[in-house]
Protein backbone atom coordinates (compact mmCIF):
# COMPACT_ATOMS: atom_id res chain seq x y z
CA UNK A 1 0.00 0.00 0.00
CA UNK A 2 1.38 3.41 -0.97
CA UNK A 3 2.06 6.03 1.70
CA UNK A 4 -0.46 8.42 0.11
CA UNK A 5 -3.24 5.79 0.13
CA UNK A 6 -2.40 4.82 3.74
CA UNK A 7 -2.66 8.42 4.97
CA UNK A 8 -5.94 8.87 3.08
CA UNK A 9 -7.41 5.82 4.85
CA UNK A 10 -6.22 7.14 8.21
CA UNK A 11 -7.81 10.56 7.51
CA UNK A 12 -11.15 8.88 6.61
CA UNK A 13 -11.02 6.72 9.74
CA UNK A 14 -10.25 9.71 11.96
CA UNK A 15 -13.08 11.68 10.36
CA UNK A 16 -15.47 8.78 10.88
CA UNK A 17 -14.46 8.55 14.53
CA UNK A 18 -14.99 12.28 14.94
CA UNK A 19 -18.46 12.06 13.39
CA UNK A 20 -19.28 9.08 15.59
CA UNK A 21 -18.10 10.95 18.67
CA UNK A 22 -20.18 13.94 17.63
CA UNK A 23 -23.27 11.78 17.21
CA UNK A 24 -22.66 10.15 20.58
CA UNK A 25 -22.26 13.55 22.18
CA UNK A 26 -25.46 14.79 20.54
CA UNK A 27 -27.30 11.69 21.73
CA UNK A 28 -26.11 12.32 25.27
CA UNK A 29 -27.45 15.87 25.18
CA UNK A 30 -30.78 14.68 23.81
CA UNK A 31 -31.22 11.79 26.24
CA UNK A 32 -30.89 11.85 30.03
CA UNK A 33 -28.27 9.79 31.82
CA UNK A 34 -29.26 6.29 32.92
CA UNK A 35 -30.14 7.48 36.43
CA UNK A 36 -32.03 10.58 35.29
CA UNK A 37 -35.08 11.45 33.22
CA UNK A 38 -36.31 14.47 31.35
CA UNK A 39 -39.60 15.77 32.71
CA UNK A 40 -42.01 18.54 31.81
CA UNK A 41 -45.36 19.58 33.22
CA UNK A 42 -48.29 21.92 32.73
CA UNK A 43 -51.54 23.07 34.31
CA UNK A 44 -54.83 24.10 32.76
CA UNK A 45 -57.82 25.65 34.55
CA UNK A 46 -60.95 23.61 33.74
CA UNK A 47 -63.51 25.20 36.10
CA UNK A 48 -67.16 25.24 35.10
CA UNK A 49 -69.00 28.57 35.51
CA UNK A 50 -71.13 29.48 38.50
CA UNK A 51 -74.74 28.76 37.60
CA UNK A 52 -73.94 25.52 35.79
CA UNK A 53 -74.71 22.01 37.00
CA UNK A 54 -72.50 20.53 39.69
CA UNK A 55 -71.88 16.82 40.29
CA UNK A 56 -72.70 16.92 44.00
CA UNK A 57 -74.49 13.69 44.85
CA UNK A 58 -75.98 13.06 41.42
CA UNK A 59 -79.02 15.32 41.66
CA UNK A 60 -79.87 18.60 39.96
CA UNK A 61 -77.53 20.81 42.03
CA UNK A 62 -76.38 24.12 40.54
CA UNK A 63 -73.10 25.83 41.47
CA UNK A 64 -73.69 29.02 43.50
CA UNK A 65 -70.09 29.92 44.36
CA UNK A 66 -66.49 28.95 43.70
CA UNK A 67 -64.02 28.01 46.42
CA UNK A 68 -61.06 27.38 44.10
CA UNK A 69 -60.32 26.53 40.49
CA UNK A 70 -60.49 23.04 39.07
CA UNK A 71 -57.26 22.03 37.34
CA UNK A 72 -55.95 19.61 34.79
CA UNK A 73 -52.40 18.71 35.87
CA UNK A 74 -50.10 17.03 33.36
CA UNK A 75 -46.68 15.46 33.90
CA UNK A 76 -44.58 13.89 31.12
CA UNK A 77 -41.50 11.77 31.88
CA UNK A 78 -38.97 10.75 29.20
CA UNK A 79 -36.20 8.26 30.01
CA UNK A 80 -34.55 8.67 26.59
CA UNK A 81 -36.25 5.58 25.19
CA UNK A 82 -39.88 5.89 26.23
CA UNK A 83 -42.24 8.58 27.45
CA UNK A 84 -45.17 8.44 29.85
CA UNK A 85 -47.80 11.12 30.48
CA UNK A 86 -49.95 11.37 33.62
CA UNK A 87 -53.05 13.57 33.42
CA UNK A 88 -55.02 14.29 36.60
CA UNK A 89 -58.40 16.05 36.26
CA UNK A 90 -60.30 17.73 39.08
CA UNK A 91 -63.47 16.02 37.88
CA UNK A 92 -65.80 13.38 39.29
CA UNK A 93 -65.12 10.91 36.47
CA UNK A 94 -64.78 10.58 32.69
CA UNK A 95 -66.31 8.08 30.30
CA UNK A 96 -64.04 5.75 28.37
CA UNK A 97 -64.76 7.37 25.00
CA UNK A 98 -63.57 10.72 26.38
CA UNK A 99 -60.49 9.10 27.93
CA UNK A 100 -59.62 7.44 24.61
CA UNK A 101 -59.90 10.77 22.78
CA UNK A 102 -57.52 12.45 25.22
CA UNK A 103 -55.07 9.56 25.09
CA UNK A 104 -55.07 9.55 21.30
CA UNK A 105 -54.54 13.30 21.00
CA UNK A 106 -51.73 13.36 23.59
CA UNK A 107 -49.99 10.35 22.07
CA UNK A 108 -49.98 11.94 18.63
CA UNK A 109 -48.87 15.35 19.92
CA UNK A 110 -46.02 13.97 22.04
CA UNK A 111 -44.97 11.06 19.84
CA UNK A 112 -45.70 8.21 22.23
CA UNK A 113 -47.94 5.13 22.47
CA UNK A 114 -51.54 5.67 23.59
CA UNK A 115 -51.14 3.09 26.35
CA UNK A 116 -48.47 5.33 27.95
CA UNK A 117 -50.98 8.18 28.44
CA UNK A 118 -52.84 7.76 31.74
CA UNK A 119 -55.94 9.84 32.46
CA UNK A 120 -57.30 9.89 36.01
CA UNK A 121 -59.73 11.98 38.05
CA UNK A 122 -59.47 13.23 41.62
CA UNK A 123 -63.23 12.51 41.89
CA UNK A 124 -64.18 15.85 43.37
CA UNK A 125 -67.93 16.26 43.65
CA UNK A 126 -67.45 20.02 43.48
CA UNK A 127 -67.19 20.11 39.70
CA UNK A 128 -69.40 19.62 36.65
CA UNK A 129 -71.09 16.45 35.46
CA UNK A 130 -68.66 14.90 32.99
CA UNK A 131 -69.88 11.32 32.90
CA UNK A 132 -72.89 9.76 31.24
CA UNK A 133 -75.63 8.57 33.54
CA UNK A 134 -78.28 6.02 32.75
CA UNK A 135 -81.90 5.87 33.87
CA UNK A 136 -82.10 4.38 37.32
CA UNK A 137 -83.51 0.96 38.09
CA UNK A 138 -87.22 0.68 38.90
CA UNK A 139 -88.50 3.81 40.63
CA UNK A 140 -85.02 5.22 41.18
CA UNK A 141 -84.98 8.44 39.15
CA UNK A 142 -81.86 9.86 40.73
CA UNK A 143 -79.85 9.64 37.53
CA UNK A 144 -82.42 10.69 34.93
CA UNK A 145 -80.89 13.46 32.86
CA UNK A 146 -82.67 15.86 30.56
CA UNK A 147 -80.64 15.91 27.37
CA UNK A 148 -80.22 13.43 24.54
CA UNK A 149 -76.50 12.78 25.12
CA UNK A 150 -76.93 11.55 28.67
CA UNK A 151 -74.85 14.40 30.07
CA UNK A 152 -76.30 17.18 32.23
CA UNK A 153 -73.76 19.63 30.83
CA UNK A 154 -73.08 18.90 27.17
CA UNK A 155 -71.79 22.42 26.66
CA UNK A 156 -69.11 21.97 29.31
CA UNK A 157 -68.00 18.58 27.97
CA UNK A 158 -67.56 20.03 24.47
CA UNK A 159 -65.66 23.00 25.91
CA UNK A 160 -63.50 20.60 27.93
CA UNK A 161 -62.62 18.60 24.80
CA UNK A 162 -61.41 21.71 23.00
CA UNK A 163 -59.59 23.04 26.08
CA UNK A 164 -57.76 19.79 26.77
CA UNK A 165 -56.68 19.36 23.15
CA UNK A 166 -55.38 22.93 23.01
CA UNK A 167 -53.55 22.61 26.34
CA UNK A 168 -51.84 19.39 25.29
CA UNK A 169 -50.91 20.78 21.86
CA UNK A 170 -49.42 23.92 23.43
CA UNK A 171 -47.51 21.80 25.93
CA UNK A 172 -46.17 19.49 23.22
CA UNK A 173 -44.98 22.50 21.19
CA UNK A 174 -43.08 24.03 24.15
CA UNK A 175 -42.63 21.40 26.87
CA UNK A 176 -39.72 23.03 28.74
CA UNK A 177 -37.90 19.81 29.60
CA UNK A 178 -35.87 19.62 32.83
CA UNK A 179 -33.39 16.93 33.75
CA UNK A 180 -34.43 15.24 37.00
CA UNK A 181 -33.64 12.49 39.45
CA UNK A 182 -36.70 10.49 40.57
CA UNK A 183 -37.38 9.59 44.19
CA UNK A 184 -40.27 7.77 45.82
CA UNK A 185 -41.59 7.05 49.30
CA UNK A 186 -44.47 5.34 51.10
CA UNK A 187 -45.90 6.47 54.42
CA UNK A 188 -48.99 5.81 56.49
CA UNK A 189 -51.41 8.70 57.02
CA UNK A 190 -54.53 8.47 59.15
CA UNK A 191 -56.69 10.86 57.12
CA UNK A 192 -59.39 8.49 55.86
CA UNK A 193 -61.85 5.86 57.10
CA UNK A 194 -64.14 3.23 55.65
CA UNK A 195 -67.82 4.17 55.53
CA UNK A 196 -69.14 0.61 55.98
CA UNK A 197 -70.02 -1.35 59.12
CA UNK A 198 -70.44 -5.10 58.71
CA UNK A 199 -72.20 -7.30 61.28
CA UNK A 200 -71.22 -10.82 62.37
CA UNK A 201 -73.55 -12.34 59.76
CA UNK A 202 -71.93 -10.20 57.00
CA UNK A 203 -74.66 -7.62 56.50
CA UNK A 204 -73.29 -4.17 55.70
CA UNK A 205 -74.60 -0.78 56.75
CA UNK A 206 -73.74 2.50 55.06
CA UNK A 207 -72.92 4.54 58.16
CA UNK A 208 -72.11 7.74 56.28
CA UNK A 209 -75.74 8.69 57.02
CA UNK A 210 -75.40 8.12 60.78
CA UNK A 211 -72.51 10.21 62.11
CA UNK A 212 -72.94 8.87 65.65
CA UNK A 213 -71.98 5.45 64.28
CA UNK A 214 -68.78 6.48 62.52
CA UNK A 215 -66.70 5.18 65.39
CA UNK A 216 -67.85 1.61 64.83
CA UNK A 217 -66.84 1.46 61.16
CA UNK A 218 -65.31 -1.97 60.64
CA UNK A 219 -64.25 -1.75 57.00
CA UNK A 220 -60.60 -1.81 55.94
CA UNK A 221 -58.93 1.49 55.08
CA UNK A 222 -55.83 1.85 52.93
CA UNK A 223 -53.72 4.46 54.74
CA UNK A 224 -50.81 4.50 52.29
CA UNK A 225 -49.69 7.89 51.00
CA UNK A 226 -47.48 7.38 47.98
CA UNK A 227 -45.11 10.20 47.06
CA UNK A 228 -43.08 10.51 43.86
CA UNK A 229 -40.66 13.43 43.71
CA UNK A 230 -38.78 14.78 40.71
CA UNK A 231 -35.58 16.38 42.01
CA UNK A 232 -33.01 18.81 40.66
CA UNK A 233 -29.89 16.66 40.03
CA UNK A 234 -27.52 19.34 41.33
CA UNK A 235 -29.33 20.54 44.46
CA UNK A 236 -31.82 17.68 45.04
CA UNK A 237 -34.51 20.32 45.55
CA UNK A 238 -38.00 19.13 44.60
CA UNK A 239 -39.23 20.27 41.18
CA UNK A 240 -42.46 18.28 41.00
CA UNK A 241 -44.31 16.15 43.56
CA UNK A 242 -47.02 13.55 42.92
CA UNK A 243 -49.17 12.38 45.83
CA UNK A 244 -51.43 9.31 45.81
CA UNK A 245 -54.02 8.67 48.52
CA UNK A 246 -57.48 7.09 48.74
CA UNK A 247 -60.43 9.14 50.03
CA UNK A 248 -63.52 10.59 48.37
CA UNK A 249 -62.99 14.38 48.08
CA UNK A 250 -66.05 15.20 50.16
CA UNK A 251 -64.45 17.11 53.03
CA UNK A 252 -65.70 20.51 51.88
CA UNK A 253 -69.18 19.25 50.91
CA UNK A 254 -71.03 20.86 53.83
CA UNK A 255 -74.85 21.02 53.79
CA UNK A 256 -76.33 24.00 52.00
CA UNK A 257 -73.86 26.31 50.26
CA UNK A 258 -70.91 24.04 51.02
CA UNK A 259 -72.27 21.40 48.67
CA UNK A 260 -72.89 23.94 45.91
CA UNK A 261 -69.38 25.34 45.53
CA UNK A 262 -67.00 24.65 42.68
CA UNK A 263 -63.93 23.18 44.34
CA UNK A 264 -61.13 20.66 43.98
CA UNK A 265 -61.64 19.86 47.68
CA UNK A 266 -58.65 18.48 49.64
CA UNK A 267 -56.54 17.59 46.54
CA UNK A 268 -56.36 21.33 45.80
CA UNK A 269 -55.18 22.12 49.32
CA UNK A 270 -52.58 19.35 48.95
CA UNK A 271 -51.17 20.87 45.77
CA UNK A 272 -51.19 24.46 46.98
CA UNK A 273 -49.44 23.67 50.27
CA UNK A 274 -46.60 21.84 48.54
CA UNK A 275 -46.24 24.61 45.97
CA UNK A 276 -46.24 27.38 48.58
CA UNK A 277 -43.69 25.67 50.82
CA UNK A 278 -41.26 24.27 48.22
CA UNK A 279 -41.77 26.17 44.98
CA UNK A 280 -42.32 22.81 43.27
CA UNK A 281 -45.47 22.06 41.31
CA UNK A 282 -47.68 19.21 42.47
CA UNK A 283 -50.25 16.68 41.28
CA UNK A 284 -52.72 14.57 43.23
CA UNK A 285 -53.72 11.11 41.97
CA UNK A 286 -56.76 9.57 43.65
CA UNK A 287 -56.43 6.01 44.91
CA UNK A 288 -58.94 3.16 45.35
CA UNK A 289 -61.40 5.30 47.29
CA UNK A 290 -64.69 3.54 46.52
CA UNK A 291 -65.58 2.98 50.18
CA UNK A 292 -63.26 5.51 51.81
CA UNK A 293 -64.02 9.05 52.94
CA UNK A 294 -61.73 11.69 54.48
CA UNK A 295 -61.68 12.49 58.16
CA UNK A 296 -64.17 15.27 58.79
CA UNK A 297 -66.13 14.55 55.62
CA UNK A 298 -68.86 17.06 54.75
CA UNK A 299 -67.74 19.56 57.41
CA UNK A 300 -66.56 22.33 55.09
CA UNK A 301 -63.47 24.25 54.06
CA UNK A 302 -61.56 23.75 57.32
CA UNK A 303 -61.95 19.97 56.97
CA UNK A 304 -60.73 20.02 53.37
CA UNK A 305 -57.75 22.18 54.34
CA UNK A 306 -56.91 19.92 57.28
CA UNK A 307 -56.90 16.72 55.19
CA UNK A 308 -55.12 18.24 52.20
CA UNK A 309 -52.43 20.00 54.19
CA UNK A 310 -51.87 17.00 56.47
CA UNK A 311 -51.24 14.84 53.41
CA UNK A 312 -49.04 17.56 51.91
CA UNK A 313 -46.91 17.76 55.06
CA UNK A 314 -46.52 13.98 54.96
CA UNK A 315 -45.33 14.25 51.35
CA UNK A 316 -42.87 16.98 52.37
CA UNK A 317 -41.56 14.69 55.11
CA UNK A 318 -41.22 12.01 52.42
CA UNK A 319 -39.21 14.38 50.24
CA UNK A 320 -36.87 15.06 53.17
CA UNK A 321 -36.30 11.33 53.65
CA UNK A 322 -35.75 10.89 49.92
CA UNK A 323 -33.16 13.67 49.88
CA UNK A 324 -31.29 12.43 52.94
CA UNK A 325 -31.39 8.75 52.02
CA UNK A 326 -30.84 9.01 48.28
CA UNK A 327 -29.15 5.63 48.03
CA UNK A 328 -32.41 3.99 49.11
CA UNK A 329 -35.15 6.23 47.75
CA UNK A 330 -33.76 7.80 44.55
CA UNK A 331 -34.16 5.49 41.57
CA UNK A 332 -30.99 4.17 39.96
CA UNK A 333 -32.90 3.14 36.82
CA UNK A 334 -35.97 5.34 36.31
CA UNK A 335 -37.04 3.54 33.16
CA UNK A 336 -40.49 4.24 31.74
CA UNK A 337 -42.94 1.55 30.67
CA UNK A 338 -46.65 1.02 30.04
CA UNK A 339 -49.11 -1.77 29.31
CA UNK A 340 -52.85 -2.40 28.97
CA UNK A 341 -54.94 -5.50 29.66
CA UNK A 342 -58.66 -6.06 29.01
CA UNK A 343 -61.34 -8.47 30.16
CA UNK A 344 -64.94 -9.05 29.13
CA UNK A 345 -67.55 -9.63 31.82
CA UNK A 346 -71.31 -10.32 31.78
CA UNK A 347 -73.49 -7.49 33.07
CA UNK A 348 -75.43 -8.28 36.24
CA UNK A 349 -79.05 -9.06 35.44
CA UNK A 350 -80.37 -6.11 37.41
CA UNK A 351 -78.30 -3.71 35.24
CA UNK A 352 -79.00 -5.17 31.79
CA UNK A 353 -82.09 -3.04 31.13
CA UNK A 354 -80.22 0.01 32.39
CA UNK A 355 -77.08 -0.44 30.29
CA UNK A 356 -78.85 -2.00 27.29
CA UNK A 357 -76.13 -4.63 26.90
CA UNK A 358 -75.25 -8.09 28.16
CA UNK A 359 -71.51 -7.65 28.71
CA UNK A 360 -68.95 -4.93 29.36
CA UNK A 361 -65.33 -4.56 28.30
CA UNK A 362 -63.11 -3.55 31.21
CA UNK A 363 -59.59 -2.21 30.89
CA UNK A 364 -56.67 -1.89 33.28
CA UNK A 365 -53.63 0.24 32.47
CA UNK A 366 -50.16 0.34 33.97
CA UNK A 367 -47.78 3.28 33.60
CA UNK A 368 -44.51 2.93 35.46
CA UNK A 369 -41.36 4.91 36.19
CA UNK A 370 -38.52 2.85 37.63
CA UNK A 371 -39.54 1.29 40.93
CA UNK A 372 -43.06 2.81 40.96
CA UNK A 373 -46.15 1.82 39.00
CA UNK A 374 -49.52 3.52 38.65
CA UNK A 375 -52.31 1.05 37.93
CA UNK A 376 -55.42 2.57 36.35
CA UNK A 377 -58.82 0.98 36.98
CA UNK A 378 -62.25 1.54 35.39
CA UNK A 379 -64.46 3.43 37.83
CA UNK A 380 -64.64 3.44 41.62
CA UNK A 381 -62.80 0.43 43.09
CA UNK A 382 -63.20 -0.14 46.81
CA UNK A 383 -59.97 -0.02 48.77
CA UNK A 384 -59.93 -3.79 49.36
CA UNK A 385 -59.35 -4.32 45.63
CA UNK A 386 -56.63 -1.69 45.54
CA UNK A 387 -54.83 -3.40 48.41
CA UNK A 388 -55.16 -6.79 46.72
CA UNK A 389 -53.58 -5.46 43.52
CA UNK A 390 -50.73 -3.85 45.44
CA UNK A 391 -49.90 -7.19 47.05
CA UNK A 392 -49.58 -8.89 43.66
CA UNK A 393 -47.41 -6.22 42.04
CA UNK A 394 -43.73 -6.84 41.18
CA UNK A 395 -42.89 -3.14 41.62
CA UNK A 396 -41.41 -1.74 44.81
CA UNK A 397 -44.47 0.49 45.16
CA UNK A 398 -47.77 0.46 43.30
CA UNK A 399 -50.32 3.25 43.41
CA UNK A 400 -53.90 2.99 42.14
CA UNK A 401 -55.22 5.63 39.71
CA UNK A 402 -58.95 6.15 40.17
CA UNK A 403 -61.27 6.08 37.15
CA UNK A 404 -58.33 5.94 34.73
CA UNK A 405 -59.91 3.56 32.24
CA UNK A 406 -63.58 4.50 32.29
CA UNK A 407 -66.64 4.82 34.46
CA UNK A 408 -68.32 1.54 35.32
CA UNK A 409 -69.48 2.67 38.76
CA UNK A 410 -68.39 1.03 42.01
CA UNK A 411 -66.26 -2.10 41.81
CA UNK A 412 -66.54 -4.50 44.75
CA UNK A 413 -65.29 -8.04 45.42
CA UNK A 414 -67.91 -10.76 45.66
CA UNK A 415 -68.08 -10.84 49.45
CA UNK A 416 -68.89 -7.12 49.61
CA UNK A 417 -71.72 -7.75 47.16
CA UNK A 418 -72.92 -10.58 49.40
CA UNK A 419 -72.85 -8.18 52.38
CA UNK A 420 -74.80 -5.52 50.49
CA UNK A 421 -74.72 -1.84 51.33
CA UNK A 422 -74.33 1.25 49.19
CA UNK A 423 -71.38 0.47 46.92
CA UNK A 424 -72.32 -3.11 45.86
CA UNK A 425 -75.77 -2.09 44.64
CA UNK A 426 -74.00 -0.21 41.83
CA UNK A 427 -71.85 -3.18 40.83
CA UNK A 428 -72.63 -3.39 37.11
CA UNK A 429 -70.66 -6.46 36.03
CA UNK A 430 -70.52 -9.96 37.48
CA UNK A 431 -68.92 -9.79 40.93
CA UNK A 432 -66.87 -12.97 40.47
CA UNK A 433 -65.05 -11.16 37.67
CA UNK A 434 -63.54 -8.59 40.01
CA UNK A 435 -60.95 -11.31 40.60
CA UNK A 436 -60.32 -11.37 36.84
CA UNK A 437 -59.83 -7.61 37.05
CA UNK A 438 -57.23 -8.11 39.79
CA UNK A 439 -55.50 -10.74 37.66
CA UNK A 440 -55.53 -8.44 34.63
CA UNK A 441 -53.97 -5.70 36.77
CA UNK A 442 -51.30 -8.13 37.98
CA UNK A 443 -50.52 -9.15 34.40
CA UNK A 444 -50.35 -5.51 33.23
CA UNK A 445 -47.92 -4.76 36.05
CA UNK A 446 -45.69 -7.72 35.19
CA UNK A 447 -45.84 -6.82 31.48
CA UNK A 448 -44.67 -3.28 32.22
CA UNK A 449 -41.90 -4.37 34.56
CA UNK A 450 -40.60 -7.06 32.25
CA UNK A 451 -40.48 -4.53 29.39
CA UNK A 452 -38.62 -1.97 31.52
CA UNK A 453 -36.19 -4.42 33.14
CA UNK A 454 -35.70 -7.38 30.81
CA UNK A 455 -32.37 -8.18 32.49
CA UNK A 456 -34.24 -9.03 35.71
CA UNK A 457 -36.65 -11.40 34.00
CA UNK A 458 -34.41 -14.46 34.27
CA UNK A 459 -35.56 -17.89 35.28
CA UNK A 460 -39.06 -18.69 36.40
CA UNK A 461 -39.57 -15.81 38.81
CA UNK A 462 -36.70 -13.34 38.59
CA UNK A 463 -36.37 -10.20 40.68
CA UNK A 464 -33.56 -7.67 40.67
CA UNK A 465 -31.93 -7.83 44.08
CA UNK A 466 -34.03 -9.73 46.60
CA UNK A 467 -31.16 -12.14 47.26
CA UNK A 468 -28.76 -9.36 48.12
CA UNK A 469 -30.81 -7.34 50.55
CA UNK A 470 -29.75 -7.60 54.21
CA UNK A 471 -32.28 -9.27 56.47
CA UNK A 472 -32.26 -6.14 58.63
CA UNK A 473 -31.73 -3.10 56.48
CA UNK A 474 -32.70 -0.20 58.70
CA UNK A 475 -30.04 2.49 59.18
CA UNK A 476 -27.62 1.23 61.81
CA UNK A 477 -29.08 -2.28 61.70
CA UNK A 478 -27.40 -5.59 60.99
CA UNK A 479 -25.81 -5.34 57.56
CA UNK A 480 -23.95 -8.60 57.21
CA UNK A 481 -26.72 -11.18 57.47
CA UNK A 482 -27.83 -11.90 53.92
CA UNK A 483 -29.75 -14.82 52.64
CA UNK A 484 -27.61 -17.13 50.52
Amino acid sequence: MSSRKYHKIVRIAVAALAVGAGLASAAETLSPAANKVRAAWFEQVISNPIGSGIAGYGGGDVAKAKLDDLLLCGLCVDDGRRKALLLSFDLVCLDIDTIVRYRRHAAKALGMPEEAVMVSCTHTHGGPHTRAYERGRGDDDEFVLPDDDGHPDVKYVKWLDATVERAISDFAARPGWKECRVGYYSSQCDENRNRRFTTADNCASFIAHRRALHGIASGIADKELGTVALLDPATMAPLYVVGNYAAHPLASHAPGLGGLRITSDFPGFYRRYIESETGAKAMFVQGAAGDLVPKGDELGVAAARSVGESLAMASLAAVIDIQRNAARFVMAKPRVSASVRRIESPVRQVWRDVLKKDSVSLEVQCVSVGDVAFIGLPGEPVCELGLEIKWHSPFRRTFVAYGATGNCGYISPANLVAAGGYEPQYQQFRSRDTLKLVEAARDALFDARNAAFPEDNEGVDGYPDNKNLPLVNLPGGVKASKWR
